[in-house]
């Protein structure tokens, strides 16, 4: 799938209602498919620290908490759309609703009461709307940061550009080094 987007229109990857990709090509004279060198050091940080990258419903993660080890989930859910004619759920088959993000939440709830360490990204509705507090309301027993991230995907040029997304984790603190101190 990473491969498909360097080559098509704006950097895009969707698919339409039946799960079939759907974006045409793009206009690049020497598009970069991958980094070698990068690709390869991430792969051994991955195997050094024994991790597991699975996709899929994030409720089959449970399988993975071992009460014998330090256990850090990462979620990545289609984030919420931060207004209501932009949806950034439906780029699958299936959206991922409110009720959705309701069921997450409640995931890691149960996720946290287990030992295991989260984080999970979405994001900032209420940068865009006030009154859109869906999220921090969902999430209110657990630390929110607001960190900025680049967008480059959109069909006006001029709405392009950086723009805050939430970061919501449960009790640790985030250091400048690769580790996490659990408090």
């Amino acid at each position: 799938m990473i491969f498909l987007n360097k080559t098509c229109f704006n950097g895009l990857y969707r698919v339409n209602s039946r799960g079939e990709f759907n974006v045409p090509i793009g206009s690049y004279t020497h598009p970069v498919i991958c980094h070698t060198d990068t690709i390869l050091a991430d792969s051994a940080v991955l195997n050094i620290c024994d991790v597991d990258i699975v996709s899929g419903d994030f409720a089959a993660m449970d399988a993975y908490l071992n009460p014998q080890m330090l256990n850090f989930f990462y979620f990545d859910p289609p984030y919420r759309p931060l207004t209501q004619t932009s949806s950034f759920t439906a780029y699958a088959k299936g959206d991922f609703t409110d009720e959705d993000q309701k069921r997450l939440a409640e995931f890691c709830n149960c996720i946290s009461e287990a030992g295991a360490l989260w984080m999970l990204s979405n994001s900032d509705c209420s940068a865009k709307n006030p009154n859109d507090v869906f999220l921090e309301e969902l999430y209110q027993n657990y630390l929110i940061e607001r960190v900025y991230a680049s967008r480059s995907i959109n069909a006006n040029a001029s709405k392009r550009g950086k723009l805050t997304e939430l970061l919501i984790h449960n009790d640790y603190e985030i250091s400048n080094s690769l580790f996490l101190k659990a408090i």
